[in-house]
């Protein structure tokens, strides 16, 4: 008989639905009945491509006897933490207090006010890895509720007051300066692994955030900065978490090798990386990292796009009950499929009989297209197009296999960071495939995710819930924003104004930055405000690019000044962990300037405007903003269009910097120079 969660629309959510646990969601049903009851409560928070909660749920929440013990001492709550990040960010942080570490599942034990007195991950149903089974901790806090309640009680008020004292709050300290930035490249320097790639020790994370921040830094000519960023996309891009066969990055590697990936390909990830590769070829020129860009953008349209245009959340780690199982190789499949070119892939990616996983292949490559080249007598075309030939027939071969599972909802923030790199690879690399999937996706958010002109959090089957959070508003205007220098059509303009000002109206918090929630949203043990970038960017830090990217456009100096005020207040920390605010340093980047406010007027049919546009678009200049229009600017333009007109009746492109702007021009080769020459 199903439980509470049977009317959910989350895919994590309905997985549960069937078990013998009386799961409820998060809500008054299930909080007013822990009140009346005067019961503790289990919260359980994960997400459906989560390999340990899918191994948690199997042994301890499909089990008759553990469901009895939970149903009995507790009122039990199922949450998906992408759904409501809030409560995964406030009892995390809980959990991180109580056990120096935290990850998913979240296990967490509340008393019926809501606060934490107990909390851990994942626990076997025997106990092993010195934990305790769950049965066990079951029981011992039954028992500890029972016999003394005061006492948990007492417990958890110290746990919420310590979390209460965690808010952040702002305080004076550096101004930003260049000095800073440059600092920061050092201080990543000295945790680069140059032998691997990437920061820090297994399991290793593939870091966005940190090798975009990077690349910027190479455009102010670091040239350090440039050769970590392109070493790290590099070792990743050579595959294991990369899928060489289909396109797409895992969620982290769990050797420092980049070989043995946790198999589950989220959404965030490979928008960002898609993104941060298409920068590095604008940066470096090196044709791999384009088709990395493509491959995982081809892969994201084929394998988790919405016929409607909205993104889907993940795909499962596992398949047929084991993780991987979709993504791995023997070395009899990989002869059968390549026949007569076996040989050149086995050489390729080291394959051997044994393999190099439990007696299987995961494929990571083991000589470059030059090595390749020299071995077989053929040129460099030669082997990239044959290397392609063959992962067309494995990527078939694997077509006809079990699918992972597909998280299919479709939420904001994380399709807004998708949005972003369509945008601009249709933009950069003129895919005009990739600006429709943008356009289309647009729509589909502003259609869909909206109601009664409020932005909502998540969409699956024509239901949307839930309250949208700060990044989802923030990261929407930065998506916007991008779409509309792609695709010069003000409603995207508008749109992101208009979502930006209900940021600042309803997200805004008086003592400095933003809080994660709305003003009118539910109470909550705290209002959670989370500073700190984790997988996805950190919604203060989206708002804080997003008000700097309006403001150059002439919308609301004051917000400039706000961002400013939240880089002073929170610098020092930022500075002193910068692999824990890689958001930020971006924004604290654009906000060092100088900023290029480009506006450029005329028929977009006419070849000199094309030319202008083939100009605009050539290279990779992060402080920069552009807009575009026919002569005269569409209402609702933004103000950098305003008062430029024609110059010679011919289209006209005016190069600004603080909205001091250089003379017009009509030449692409003069607007080239004064794009190069303003530094």
């Amino acid at each position: 008989m199903p439980n509470h969660l049977a009317n959910e629309n989350s895919p994590y959510l309905l997985q549960h639905a069937s078990n013998p646990v009386d799961w409820y969601p998060w809500g008054p049903a299930a909080l007013g009945r822990a009140r009346d009851e005067n019961k503790p409560i289990f919260l359980s928070i994960g997400y459906a491509a989560c390999h340990w909660c899918h191994v948690m749920a199997h042994e301890s929440f499909e089990d008759p006897q553990t469901a009895a013990l939970m149903n009995q001492h507790f009122v039990n709550i199922k949450v998906d933490r992408e759904e409501r990040p809030d409560l995964d960010s406030i009892y995390m942080t809980a959990t991180q207090a109580m056990t120096g570490s935290g990850g998913w599942p979240m296990s967490v034990f509340l008393t019926p006010d809501l606060e934490p007195f107990y909390a851990g991950t994942y626990f076997p149903p025997v106990g092993r890895f010195n934990l305790p089974s769950f049965r066990e901790v079951l029981l011992a806090l039954a028992n500890a509720w029972r016999d003394d309640p005061e006492k948990v009680i007492q417990s958890g008020r110290k746990i919420t007051a310590h979390l209460q004292a965690q808010t952040p709050s702002s305080r004076d300290t550096l101004e930003l300066s260049g000095e800073h930035l440059a600092g920061v490249t050092d201080r990543l320097q000295e945790g680069y692994d140059w032998e691997h790639g990437g920061w820090g020790q297994a399991p290793k994370f593939p870091q966005p955030m940190i090798i975009e921040f990077l690349l910027r830094r190479s455009t102010r000519g670091d040239q350090t900065a440039k050769e970590m960023s392109t070493h790290a996309l590099k070792a990743m891009a050579r595959g294991g978490m990369y899928d060489v066969v289909g396109g797409g990055f895992a969620r982290y590697s769990v050797d420092n090798l980049w070989r043995t990936p946790h198999f589950e390909k989220m959404l965030y990830d490979n928008a960002q990386l898609a993104l941060v590769y298409l920068h590095a070829y604008l940066v470096a020129g090196k044709v791999r990292f384009r088709r990395v860009c493509e491959e995982t953008l081809d892969f994201i349209l084929r394998e988790m796009t919405h016929p409607g245009g909205g993104f889907y959340s993940s795909l499962d780690a596992d398949s047929e009950g084991q993780e991987g199982k979709f993504y791995l190789w023997t070395d009899g499949e990989l002869r059968e499929v390549l026949a007569e070119d076996y040989e050149f892939f086995q050489s390729a990616y080291g394959v051997t009989g044994a393999g190099n996983f439990e007696g299987r292949t995961i494929l990571q490559r083991a000589l470059d297209d030059s090595a390749l080249a020299a071995r077989f007598d053929l040129d460099i075309p030669t082997v990239a197009a044959k290397l392609a030939g063959c992962h067309a027939k494995l990527l078939s071969r694997r077509n006809e296999r079990v699918r992972p599972g597909t998280d299919d909802k479709i939420l904001a923030s994380w399709n807004a960071l998708a949005l972003m790199a369509f945008a601009e690879a249709g933009r950069y690399l003129k895919r005009e495939d990739y600006t429709k999937a943008a356009i289309r996706n647009a729509r589909f958010l502003l259609e869909n995710l909206t109601q009664d002109g409020r932005l909502l959090r998540s969409w699956r089957e024509g239901q949307v819930r839930h309250n949208a959070y700060l990044e989802d508003h923030a990261g929407l205007v930065l998506g916007l924003l991008s779409l509309y220098q792609t695709d010069p059509d003000t409603e995207w303009y508008a749109s992101a104004l208009q979502l930006a000002g209900e940021m600042a109206a309803h997200f805004k918090d008086p003592q400095g930055g933003f809080f994660d929630t709305r003003d009118d949203h539910e109470t909550l043990l705290i209002r959670p405000k989370d500073l700190q970038d984790n997988a996805t960017p950190s919604g203060n830090a989206l708002a804080a690019m997003a008000l700097l990217e309006l403001e150059a456009y002439g919308d609301n100096p004051k917000w400039e000044d706000l961002v400013q005020t939240m880089l002073t207040a929170n610098l020092e920390t930022i500075l002193r962990y910068p692999t824990a605010f890689p958001q930020w340093l971006c924004a604290a980047d654009f906000a060092l300037g100088p900023v290029h406010q480009v506006a450029v007027i005329g028929d977009p049919g006419d070849p000199k405007t094309q030319a202008m546009l083939e100009v605009l678009w050539k290279d990779y200049r992060p402080r920069q903003v552009a807009a575009v229009s026919p002569y005269p600017p569409r209402p609702g333009s933004p103000p950098l269009l305003q008062d430029r007109p024609l110059q010679k009746g011919q289209p006209t492109a005016y190069v600004c910097r603080e909205f001091v702007c250089r003379l017009p021009t009509n030449d692409p080769g003069e607007l080239e120079g004064q794009l190069k020459g303003d530094g």
